[in-house]
């Protein structure tokens, strides 16, 4: 079952909802089968965004994690991260990547999702190595991405910015982000309501967008909606002031593209990495209170939230086959995927 911005309400993304949504876990599996996600992110003033960004994903059940990041940046990062491998991006200057040669090399690199945009440094150059990213040209079956931060802001800089992506992305900006996105889109600033407190503005808001761009759209916030262009919308439950600390939305991040590497659709890897971003929230909370988490503590809480989801799996497999059906508290969602190829030149049809 799916929720629809044409009046029914968004399907909640509750624990039964996201177990049914788990990738597979052979046995015989090996760091290849799990997926291998290229991180483009940080900076010298935001280095910890691509640790985040690192570590959630590594949790999230990613085999590979590869950081790319300016080369005069490299030695920094590469003493920092442990299980990451880490690529230089060609500079024209200090901290500044040239685009075209960074560019290719992004897409000459083995993977199989990216995450592009936290911790990035806002210039007309990364703008240009965003654009080209997400474009693609030449290739007919791009690996998905998620966009984040200063990738979002460098997209909404320009009007029409959505008809440019020709890969399969999941968005997700924080409010002034999607306010920014929409202005760009031609929305007036407040036209959509109250995108803090109204949870059904938010969530036909959220709704409109991914249709008009053609993406999935991850609108954070407490009850983070989550939508598709086809008109599917769920919405997570989580209302936990603990998650209003920085980097926490690169954790999200981090969490949603490493579902992306171990072959999830871009709707159900939003979601899912939605459900497991505030299931760990709610588990830290629950120990230090409504204040204090640091981002550092989640992605720990992701990987055992993930297990709480697969031992539920589990038991309701046990149950199917023995001859009872499942028992929960919400209907498992369809695994639609929610993104239709876009046309030629134009588009399809987030703490």
């Amino acid at each position: 079952m799916t929720g629809h911005a044409d009046g029914a309400d968004p399907v909640a993304i509750d624990e039964r909802a996201a177990a049914a949504l788990l990738p597979a876990r052979p046995a015989r599996g090996h760091k290849g089968t799990f997926g291998k996600l290229l991180v483009i992110a940080g900076s010298l003033d935001y280095a910890g965004a691509a640790l985040l960004v690192c570590r959630a994903a590594g949790r999230a059940g990613a085999g590979l994690v590869t950081l790319a990041v300016p080369e005069s940046l490299q030695p920094l990062f590469a003493a920092k991260v442990e299980e990451a491998t880490t690529m230089a991006l060609p500079e024209d200057d200090v901290e500044e990547v040239d685009p075209e040669p960074a560019l290719a090399k992004v897409l000459d690199h083995d993977h199989d999702a990216l995450v592009v945009g936290p911790g990035l440094r806002a210039s007309l150059a990364t703008g240009d190595l965003v654009r080209g990213i997400l474009a693609v040209e030449g290739d007919p079956d791009p690996a998905p991405a998620v966009v984040d931060a200063e990738a979002l802001r460098s997209l909404a800089s320009e009007d029409g910015w959505w008809e440019g992506i020709r890969r399969r992305a999941v968005l997700t900006p924080h409010t002034g982000e999607f306010v920014r996105l929409r202005v760009a889109s031609g929305v007036e600033a407040g036209a959509d309501g109250d995108l803090i407190d109204d949870d059904a503005a938010r969530a036909v808001a959220a709704a409109d967008a991914a249709r008009a761009w053609g993406q999935v759209v991850v609108l954070k916030g407490a009850r983070t909606v989550v939508a598709a262009p086809d008109g599917s919308t769920a919405v997570a439950p989580f209302e936990n002031p603990a998650l209003a600390s920085g980097g926490t939305g690169d954790v999200l991040a981090g969490t949603i593209g490493a579902l992306l590497a171990q072959g999830l659709r871009p709707y159900d890897a939003a979601r899912l990495g939605v459900h497991l971003h505030g299931a760990a929230g709610e588990a830290v909370r629950h120990r230090i209170g409504d204040a204090g988490l640091l981002a550092s503590d989640l992605p720990l809480e992701i990987a055992l939230a993930r297990r709480r989801l697969q031992e539920r799996a589990d038991r309701e497999a046990r149950g199917r086959r023995i001859g009872f059906g499942a028992h929960g508290d919400g209907d498992a969602a369809a695994p639609a995927d929610g993104w239709t190829e876009p046309a030629a030149g134009g588009a399809a049809g987030d703490a």
